[in-house]
């Protein structure tokens, strides 16, 4: 059940949007323990200034392509599963939309299941 947030500089196509979230859903499916269909995502396009990120730390070159993707999951995950999702993920969004690997940044945090609510007020 995670909560994706894909912070990324704005003006960017809905093919290329759509192409992100594809790679992203397919990456936590695969290797993320996610069950198919399982899909919780919001784009936050950014206008010029509001994301900032240093191009060249623990890593760079960072382009304007840059994407900051929050992941708010259910559970933890091993440090084995979180690797094998960090690469899968670079994988599939260089594969589609083409998105240099450098230009991925992920940040996961976890929570227990009383902090959901997925309807209904339950």
């Amino acid at each position: 059940m995670p909560y994706a947030r894909i912070a990324l500089n704005a003006g960017k196509p809905a093919h290329w949007l759509n192409a992100i979230s594809t790679s992203l859903q397919q990456a936590l499916e695969e290797s993320f323990e996610v069950p198919p269909g399982d899909c919780f995502q919001i784009f936050q396009p950014c206008q010029p200034g509001e994301l900032v990120y240093d191009r060249h730390y623990l890593g760079g070159p960072r382009s304007d392509n840059f994407l900051l993707i929050q992941l708010t999951a259910g559970r933890p995950r091993s440090a084995e599963c979180k690797k094998a999702f960090y690469a899968r993920l670079a994988e599939h969004l260089a594969a589609s939309p083409g998105i240099a690997v450098e230009d991925i940044m992920v940040v996961i945090t976890t929570t227990g299941l009383e902090d959901w609510s997925f309807g209904g007020g339950r």
